[in-house]
């Protein structure tokens, strides 16, 4: 009876024992789910990078995407391939939003562009690692990311100045008072910079959104990690809904609805593509669109700020009023 008690243990153990080895032979882990390594190891919760849009984070409703390999030839990630539907829903909410970001005093435009610096430099980290896993040296993350902080303070600081310096009182012969001042040209579609994904981003949009514009931007396609990543610290840093709206997918199949939009009021080119520049400026007639022709600028460098990027997309208006006796 004992032997056979025995035996019936062994066999049992066994079958166990065997179970368990068919489990971690298939797909790694023990029957409970945990790794065969280790108990305590897990899954990393993978970022799923979206684009951004009236203060949302939607997929593409296209459901495109296109694969990003990192700089050892690598699957990085999943980016949204965004369409022309998604650039018109981003237009509607950049319109939405831009009398209420325009009417904001200078002061409070400045203070938000100055919490974006704050909550940019808190993460700071994290950008600089997704711009060594898109092929940039640490040095030079490093460089791009501590620049991408400081040009935000710099409109920051911008914001309730500019128009003192480039405002001006006309003398005229009649007996009235005539102001010419700087206000913002409405919204405003950019293709940003291809070869820097975070600095080249950030020279545009802050100087735009610091004359009271609203944004629709097109990310770097080859380097968007830094973008998406941009937009959640936009989220959280008292930026409006609406007020910066960012895609990513591929300027030559976008370009052409950026430009030809009839409630785009002007349109910002980063790259030297001379084929979808005359694209762009061809479009752009229709409805006399502004059209700001950066081409392939070095955003790293100290001219690639400063108050007269502001006032690229800034029109003159000009008062007449009437002298009392």
């Amino acid at each position: 009876m004992q032997l056979l008690r025995e035996n019936l243990l062994s066999t049992k153990e066994k079958v166990m024992d065997t179970q368990t080895k068919q489990v971690v032979n298939v797909n790694g882990t023990t029957e409970n789910g945990q790794s065969a390594k280790s108990k305590s190891a897990r899954l990393d919760v993978l970022k799923t990078y979206k684009i951004y849009i009236d203060g949302k984070f939607p997929r593409t409703e296209s459901g495109r995407y296109y694969i990003l390999k990192d700089a050892e030839g690598n699957h990085a990630a999943n980016i949204c391939r965004s369409s022309r539907k998604d650039f018109r829903d981003a237009v509607v909410a950049a319109r939405k939003a831009q009398p209420a970001w325009s009417a904001k005093t200078a002061y409070n435009k400045g203070q938000i562009l100055y919490r974006i610096a704050e909550v940019l430099e808190g993460r700071k980290s994290q950008f600089i690692d997704e711009l060594i896993q898109q092929g940039i040296s640490k040095a030079n993350a490093i460089a791009e990311a501590d620049l991408s902080i400081d040009r935000l303070v710099h409109y920051a600081g911008w914001t309730d100045k500019f128009i003192q310096i480039f405002s001006s009182v006309n003398p005229v012969e009649s007996s009235h008072f005539n102001f010419s001042i700087p206000e913002p040209t409405g919204v405003v579609s950019i293709i940003s910079s291809e070869r820097n994904g975070l600095i080249g981003l950030i020279s545009v949009i802050a100087p735009a959104i610091a004359g009271g514009n609203t944004v629709v931007v097109l990310a770097s396609e080859s380097k968007p990690l830094c973008s998406v990543s941009f937009a959640e610290v936009l989220q959280t840093s008292d930026v409006p809904a609406g007020v910066v709206n960012i895609l990513t997918g591929n300027a030559q199949e976008l370009h052409a609805h950026f430009s030809s939009h009839m409630d785009v009021n002007a349109i910002v080119y980063c790259n030297g593509n001379a084929e979808e520049l005359k694209t762009i400026q061809t479009n752009a007639a229709t409805n006399v669109k502004r059209v700001v022709n950066y081409g392939s600028r070095d955003w790293m460098s100290a001219d690639a700020q400063g108050p007269y990027y502001i006032m690229d997309l800034q029109e003159i208006k000009t008062i007449w009023h009437p002298i009392g006796q």
